[in-house]
C-alpha cells in the first residue's frame, strides 16, 4: 500500500516542530512534506530529530507563492494539509500589520485554493483518488476577542478580533469556512488557547521570563500583570490536532484548551519559584519583575471550553500547568546549559534561537 503525502506548513516554528516528530512516529503510512519560509520564527534545528528520515522532506518557500504550492501538490501528489504557517506575535502585528495580512490571509487563500483545484472535479465533487483529502486549518482563540470574568469561548462564540494578528486569523478562518460552504471541501478548523513548552520562540512570554531571569535582567510584565490566558501544553495541542484531523466531523470547528487559566503575574511567580529551586541565587528571581506600559488593544482574558473535543473525540490534556511548566523550564535550562551554580556554560542566552 502506497504512503499518503501530507503537506504541513510552517512546521519549523514552535507548535509545528513539536507536531512533526509526534506525527511521523505515530503514522508510518504517511510521508510528510514541510513547507516553511524560515522567517525569524522558524528554525530547522527544531527538527533535527527528523533529518534523514526518508518519510520527511523540507522545502523552503512561501505559502503565498502559488506557483510553488501548485508544484508541491503536483510533484508530491498531496492528499492532506495541516496548515500551521502564520505570523503570530501580537506586538509585531501592531507595528507591521501588512505582513500578517499577507501571510495569514493571502497565504491561507493560496493554499486552500490550490488544494480545492487539485482535489476536486467540481463543487461538492472530489476526484476519485482524492475523496478522503482534508484541509485542517490551525487557528487561535484570539479570534473571539476578550472575555468577562466568568464566560468561556465555545465554538459558537461570535468572532470579535481586537488586534491585526487576531483579525488576520479570523479572516483566514472565514476563507476556510467559505471553501467548505461554496465548494464542499472537507475542512476542519481548530482554535487553540495559549501554547507553551519546548522550542517556543524567545519573543513569547514564558521564554522571555526564563531568559531574562537567568540573565539577571528585568522581567517585563505588561500593565498590572492581571491579564489572564488559558495555557495549553504544546504536545497536548498536537494530540488534539491529530484527533481532529483524523476523526473530527467535516465542516466543524473544535476548540482546544488546557483549562489552565493563569494571570501573567501567576505565570512569572511560578517560573521564578521553580528557578529559585533549581538555579538558586542570593536573591529571588521575583525581584527582577518590572511592570511596563501595557500593550495597545491588550485583551483582558481568554479561556476555552474544550467540551466538544473532549466529548466527541475523547481528548484530554495529559499535562496540567503545574507539570507542564516544570518540563518547560527544565528544557530551557538544558538548552542554556545552566549549572547549579547559575553559570552559563558553552552558550549565550542572548544568542539562543528558541523557535
Amino acid at each position: 500500500m502506497s504512503k499518503k503525502n501530507i503537506l504541513l506548513t510552517g512546521t519549523a516554528g514552535f507548535i509545528g516542530s513539536n507536531f512533526v516528530p509526534y506525527f511521523i512516529d505515530k503514522y508510518p503510512e504517511y510521508n510528510l512534506i514541510n513547507l516553511d519560509l524560515l522567517t525569524y520564527a522558524g528554525n530547522l534545528d527544531n527538527l533535527k530529530e527528523c533529518e534523514g528520515n526518508p518519510r520527511y522532506k523540507f522545502i523552503k518557500g512561501d505559502i503565498c507563492n502559488r506557483e510553488l504550492v501548485e508544484f508541491i501538490f503536483t510533484e508530491y501528489d498531496i492528499q492532506g494539509v495541516v496548515h500551521f504557517a502564520a505570523e503570530s506575535h501580537v506586538d509585531n502585528s501592531i507595528k507591521n500589520p501588512g505582513v500578517f495580512i499577507e501571510t495569514n490571509v493571502n497565504g491561507t487563500f493560496t493554499l486552500i485554493d490550490v488544494a480545492q483545484k487539485y482535489w476536486m472535479q467540481k463543487p461538492f465533487t472530489y476526484k476519485e483518488n482524492y475523496k478522503g483529502c482534508r484541509f485542517h486549518h490551525i487557528s487561535t482563540d484570539e479570534v473571539y476577542g476578550t472575555l468577562n470574568e466568568t464566560d468561556l469561548f465555545t465554538e459558537e462564540t461570535p468572532y470579535a478580533p481586537n488586534s491585526p494578528y487576531s483579525a488576520s486569523k479570523a479572516s483566514s478562518d472565514m476563507i476556510v469556512r467559505s471553501y467548505q460552504e461554496t465548494y464542499g471541501m472537507n475542512t476542519v478548523i481548530t482554535n487553540c488557547s495559549n501554547n507553551y513548552g519546548p522550542k517556543q520562540h524567545n519573543e513569547k512570554l514564558i521564554p522571555t521570563i526564563i531568559r531574562k531571569a537567568l540573565a539577571g535582567e528585568s522581567i517585563p510584565i505588561y500593565g498590572d500583570g492581571k491579564n489572564i490566558r488559558d495555557w495549553l501544553y504544546v504536545l497536548d495541542h498536537c494530540k488534539g490536532i491529530d484527533l481532529v484531523y483524523h476523526s473530527g466531523k467535516e465542516a466543524n470547528v473544535y476548540n482546544i484548551g488546557g483549562r489552565n487559566e493563569r494571570s501573567n503575574l501567576q505565570i512569572v511567580d511560578t517560573i521564578c519559584t521553580i528557578l529559585d529551586s533549581k538555579v538558586p541565587k542570593t536573591n529571588s528571581y521575583k525581584e527582577l519583575i518590572t511592570f511596563v506600559e501595557d500593550r495597545a488593544g491588550h485583551d483582558r482574558r481568554y479561556a476555552i471550553d474544550a467540551t466538544k473535543l473532549e466529548r466527541e473525540l475523547g481528548w484530554k490534556a495529559d499535562e496540567d500547568f503545574e507539570s507542564g511548566i516544570v518540563i518547560t523550564v527544565e528544557w530551557y535550562l538544558n538548552l542554556f546549559q545552566v549549572s547549579d551554580t547559575n553559570k552559563l556554560e558553552n552558550t549565550s542566552i542572548e544568542r539562543c534561537h528558541l523557535s
